[in-house]
């Protein structure tokens, strides 16, 4: 009984988080719109790092709460998840075009900061130090997507495309409602995750790289899938790559600020397997600048070797 509890309190909390972003997300987007923020910054920030708020919440949460495994299992199996599965679910449901900056830029830069995440935790934990510089790289690279929007080479969200623009109370009342739900859900997610973990005889490294990932995932899951089935999947791989880049260098980098965060030895592994996802995920695209179905399924069939041997 206590399972089947623990089981229903972690789906509420994933579902608080997923809502609770949507509003969140769509209540900045809008006040910022009211105080004069162009929609380029708006679509580059607020919009572009909303699918990461669940990941966001619940890695500080675990953090806070000294679940340090959960909180560096969640954000490297978010990536290996959202590179494995998410994007070989929607290349096998309808081939996919991969834009040259994603290929060449993107992809490249995501390998390189997962390395870098393996060889900063390498002495057994993101330091406050190393947090800053994560926070610094993401800087860097926010910076490059300003620049490349600018320069039309990169579309940013629409007013359209993105959040929905609302009157200023009801703006106010989604971001606070948002927040209040992502706060509350990721405490949900992450006190039952533990519970799980403790009750099955399972770490919270493989509920986090796992169960929790793939919560947290939820966001980049839907709208992949759902691209993918409208048959416009195009933006989907540099959404997915975008998110990942985010996770690591954001959500990592915030909350080793915030307290430094261990990281277990046999966080190396799951490290380098996100490492070698995404140089997957590069060997497939670049030959003809498309992810079709056979590159979908060797990509699940990866995930899955991949699960059999941490399970």
């Amino acid at each position: 009984m206590e399972m089947i509890i623990q089981l229903v309190l972690l789906a509420v909390g994933f579902v608080l988080l997923v809502k609770g972003a949507d509003w969140f997300v769509d209540g900045a987007a809008s006040i910022a719109e009211k105080l004069g923020i162009p929609q380029l910054v708006i679509g580059l920030t607020i919009v572009a790092m909303g699918t990461s708020a669940p990941e966001a919440a619940v890695s500080l949460t675990a953090a806070f709460h000294g679940n340090a495994d959960i909180t560096i299992g969640n954000v490297v199996g978010s990536n290996i998840l959202n590179i494995l599965i998410i994007l070989g679910l929607a290349a096998v449901i309808c081939p996919m075009k991969v834009a040259r900056l994603t290929a060449f830029v993107d992809i490249p830069v995501t390998i390189v900061i997962t390395l870098l995440l393996l060889l900063l935790g390498y002495d057994g934990t993101v330091s406050r130090l190393d947090a800053g510089i994560l926070l610094l790289f993401f800087i860097a690279y926010l910076s490059y997507l300003f620049a490349m929007t600018k320069k039309g080479l990169i579309v940013g969200e629409s007013e359209e495309e993105g959040a929905k623009i609302q009157s200023v109370p009801k703006a106010l009342l989604f971001t606070v409602v948002g927040l209040a739900l992502i706060i509350v859900g990721s405490s949900l997610a992450v006190d039952a995750a533990s519970a799980i973990a403790t009750m099955l005889g399972l770490s919270e490294r493989f509920i986090g790289l796992t169960i929790v990932a793939l919560g947290t995932s939820l966001p980049e899951l839907f709208t992949s899938v759902a691209a993918a089935i409208k048959k416009n999947p195009d933006m989907a791989i540099g959404n997915i790559v975008g998110s990942n880049i985010f996770n690591i260098l954001f959500i990592v980098g915030l909350s080793g600020l915030v307290i430094p965060v261990p990281f277990v030895s046999a966080f190396r592994f799951d490290t380098l397997i996100a490492a070698v996802a995404a140089l997957l995920l590069l060997v497939l695209a670049l030959p003809t600048k498309r992810l079709g179905r056979v590159a979908g399924i060797i990509m699940l069939v990866g995930y899955g070797a991949y699960f059999a041997m941490i399970w």
